[in-house]
Parts: structure tokens; C-alpha cells; sequence
């Protein structure tokens, strides 16, 4: 690849893991400069959720145009930059290689160093785009496909210490919606609804053996879904916000109670949160509340850069690139990809 610039380090990030087609320029590693993001979520809404082939299809046609938007809206030419980051894995096979193919191609075209990234890296990162990381920091990633408890000793150091075992909060927060027939993404609605309730249903806490830092949430959403086939046979009519806060409160409690338990075992600096579950107001609300009267300092990242975007990934590529950890052109799309340490000590 062609000469590394230091001086204004600019990076171009892309982000294609799930239904967000999105580019960013990272200055630095903390400042923003074009964050564009083309949602898809209106034409997997009618499906209750994402369909794989469809969210490629949509990615080929937008992957081009938000990266000339995010060039444009930086003003900056390629020539300016100073690497190329994508999202290597995890995440839908077909969806990956749409962005990967793009950056390996832009990389290619304008001698750029090419960096994949690691998708929950990126959502832990997306912290230092509005707050430094002190290390060592506990993260709490929440979201579809991930609900992890992540132990950061120093920068590009992952150690997960608590993850799930069949169900992700944020799968769960879906699966939860269907049943009372909200819309798609259910999350959010589920949030809205617990935040009306006047009473709540109680519904079963999962903390699994005593030491464990692992979540499970099958259970819960089998608790909800029997509870409702109840109702039904009793010719009985749901309180939908009743379940809704009765659910949310028993994975808020877990989650934080996890978490508090993490942080102060391993005696971390700093506890943050990351992943689109996170943009939870429930969640938010619980967790500011635990650490601050626990004197650790607690981020979460603002709404926008919770749910995927290209901007965290250019931060955590930001740490990759100061480490020389870039990638090949033969990179190819990695659904399982393991969160790895790539970069131990400084």
C-alpha cells in the first residue's frame, strides 16, 4: 500500500454488518466529520425483521452513494485520506461482503492501507468519540445479536467475561414485541410502553450459577409468551404495557446487577455501555444510577451512535491503525468473527 500519512489522520470508514448501510470520516479517532447512515428499516418492517437477501440488495445500492456523501460532506478527496476501515465480521455473510468488496476496492484504487474491524470493537469505541476510555473499563455490550460483558485491561485489549447463551437482550426485546404485536424494531416500543405502565407483571429473573457473568433470556421471552397463551385460553384480554415493563425490569435488573458485580470484582476505572439496546431509556436510566451511587464513573454513547453506524467503526480503526493492524485485499466477510485483542500493550 502506499505511504501512511500521520500528520491529520483521516479515516474512511464503512459499515454494511446488518440493514444500515453507512460510511463515516473519523479525524483522529475522536472527531466526526461526515456520519451518513441509509436505514432500511421500512422495508424489513413489513417482515417482522431483517431478510438477509433483501438487506444485501439494498446495500448494493446505496454503498456507493453514502460514501461520495460522506467524502462530500467532509470536502475532503481521497488522496486526503489516510486508511480505509470496514466491518469484517460479525454479521450477515452477504451484507459483509458488500461492504468489504467496497473498501477493498476504494483501498486498491487510491493506495490506501485497508483495517477490518471487529462490529462489537467498533460499538465499544464508539465511547471515545465523546468521552476518553480509561483503562482498565468494563463494557457492557447490548444489542441484537450481542449481549457480552467485555473487559478492557488497556486499548484494543477484549477479554469477554459474560455473554449470552441462547438469546440476546435485544433478540429477546423483538421476539417480545411480536407477541404483543408491536411494530418492528420492537425495542423501542417495548421501552415507550414499560415507561406508561402503571403496574407490572412479574416475570422470572435468570441469574444463572452464582459466579457467572453469562446472561440467558430465552427463559424470560418463554415466560411472556406462556403467560400470554394463558390469558388467551382464559378468553382473557393483555395489558400490553403491564407485560412490557415486567419484562424490561427483569432484564434491566440482570444486566446491571451483572455488571456492577464485574466492575467491582475486577476494580475498573470506567463502565460503559455500547450496542443499540443501549439506547435504552430503562437501561440508561438504571445503569447511570447504579454507578453513580457506586462512584465509578459510567458513558453511554448519545442515541445516534448506539445503533450501527460507520463512525464507531472508524474510531475503533483509529487504535488499529496507530497499531499497524491492518488488513489484506484478500479479506473476505467473517459471520463468527471472535472478538480478538489486537493491540495488548502501548
Amino acid at each position: 500500500m502506499g505511504e501512511i500519512i500521520m500528520n491529520n489522520e483521516y479515516i474512511l470508514a464503512i459499515e454494511t454488518s446488518c440493514d444500515e448501510t453507512a460510511a463515516a470520516i473519523i479525524k483522529d479517532g475522536k472527531v466526526i466529520v461526515a456520519n451518513i447512515v441509509a436505514s432500511q428499516i421500512e422495508s424489513h418492517k413489513r417482515f417482522g425483521g431483517v431478510v438477509p437477501e433483501v438487506a444485501s440488495r439494498h446495500h448494493v445500492e446505496q454503498i456507493t452513494l453514502v460514501i461520495e456523501e460522506a467524502l462530500q460532506t467532509a470536502q475532503l478527496a481521497p488522496k486526503e485520506l489516510s486508511a480505509v476501515a470496514v466491518t469484517e465480521g460479525p454479521g450477515l455473510v452477504g451484507a459483509l461482503l458488500i461492504g468489504i468488496n467496497a473498501a477493498k476496492a476504494f483501498a486498491f484504487a487510491h493506495q490506501l492501507p485497508l483495517i477490518g474491524v471487529h462490529h462489537i470493537a467498533g460499538h465499544i469505541y464508539a465511547n471515545a468519540l465523546v468521552q476518553p476510555m480509561v483503562f482498565p473499563l468494563l463494557a457492557l455490550v447490548v444489542s441484537g445479536g450481542h449481549t457480552e460483558l467485555v473487559l478492557m485491561r488497556n486499548a484494543g485489549s477484549f477479554e469477554v467475561i459474560g455473554e449470552t447463551r441462547d438469546d440476546a437482550a435485544g433478540e429477546a426485546y423483538d421476539k417480545v414485541a411480536r407477541v404483543l404485536h408491536l411494530p418492528y424494531p420492537g425495542g423501542p416500543h417495548i421501552d415507550r410502553l414499560a415507561h406508561e405502565a402503571t403496574e407490572a407483571v412479574d416475570f422470572p429473573r435468570v441469574w444463572l450459577e452464582e459466579d457467572s457473568y453469562d446472561f440467558s433470556f430465552s427463559g424470560l421471552k418463554s415466560a411472556v409468551i406462556n403467560y400470554q397463551h394463558n390469558l388467551q385460553q382464559k378468553g382473557e384480554s393483555i395489558d400490553a404495557s403491564a407485560v412490557a415493563k415486567g419484562f424490561q425490569d427483569s432484564v434491566v435488573e440482570v444486566l446491571t446487577a451483572k455488571t456492577l458485580r464485574a466492575a467491582r470484582e475486577y476494580q475498573v476505572k470506567q463502565v460503559i455501555a455500547a450496542g443499540g439496546v443501549s439506547a435504552n431509556k430503562g437501561l440508561r436510566a438504571s445503569l447511570t444510577h447504579t454507578f453513580k451511587n457506586e462512584g465509578i464513573p459510567f458513558y453511554v454513547p448519545p442515541l445516534h451512535l448506539c445503533t450501527d453506524n460507520a463512525a464507531m467503526i472508524g474510531a475503533a480503526a483509529s487504535e488499529m491503525f496507530k497499531a499497524r493492524q491492518f488488513g489484506a485485499l484478500n479479506m473476505n466477510g467473517n459471520p463468527g468473527m471472535a472478538l480478538k485483542s489486537w493491540l495488548v500493550e502501548q
